[in-house]
């Protein structure tokens, strides 16, 4: 590639970071080293049991602890009692110091990634969500932008992509829910949401 461009997947409907993948996979059967760093999330979904050792040009790396994180405000009460068990709350603006560290190494790393030559595709999963819930602020997010050497491709998944990234961004698809089971209450599924 002699051009690299910043692509945006967000919106409330599923397959943003399956996208994400589809595309990794793509760049890695026409030759080119991929990096996926996921933002908020363990290696604790089915796709890593495969991605790790896929193949030699892709390193994946999940910057996240074992439970989801979500302010009190961002989920309905009645949603809350469902998965109470599995995400941690916090006050709106207050998120955990820890895991804001865990989100400033996951910038780090980003930062070294798109900018070293070492990957020809850099997939920032759920890097939207960290900067909605302020684990991460805009300044952070932008200076991944700016460090971007001129031949990396940039992914970058999440719901609530920020009007600043939306403006910087080459390509933005956002994923519309029409219909979903999670309304009749059908929690993730392993393989197929998890």
């Amino acid at each position: 590639m002699t051009k690299g461009y910043v692509q945006v997947y967000t919106g409330a409907g599923k397959g943003k970071t399956t996208a994400a993948i589809g595309l990794a996979v793509r760049a890695l059967g026409a030759g080119k080293r991929v990096m996926m760093i996921q933002f908020m999330k363990s290696p604790s979904y089915s796709e890593h049991k495969v991605l790790r050792d896929i193949s030699s040009n892709f390193r994946l790396e999940a910057i996240g602890k074992p439970f989801f994180i979500a302010d009190e405000s961002s989920i309905p009460p009645e949603e809350l009692a469902k998965i109470k068990d599995q995400v941690v709350i916090f006050p709106p603006g207050k998120p955990p110091a820890e895991f804001i560290e865990l989100a400033k190494s996951g910038v780090r790393m980003a930062k070294e990634a798109v900018a070293g030559g070492e990957y020809d595709v850099v997939i920032l999963d759920e890097l939207n969500v960290a900067l909605h819930f302020g684990l991460i602020e805009w300044a952070e997010a932008e200076a991944i932008l700016d460090a971007r050497a001129e031949n990396t491709e940039l992914i970058i998944t999440g719901r609530n992509a920020p009007a600043a990234l939306i403006a910087r961004a080459d390509l933005v698809t956002e994923m519309r829910e029409i219909k979903h089971y999670y309304t009749q209450g059908v929690m993730a599924r392993q393989g197929i949401e998890n």
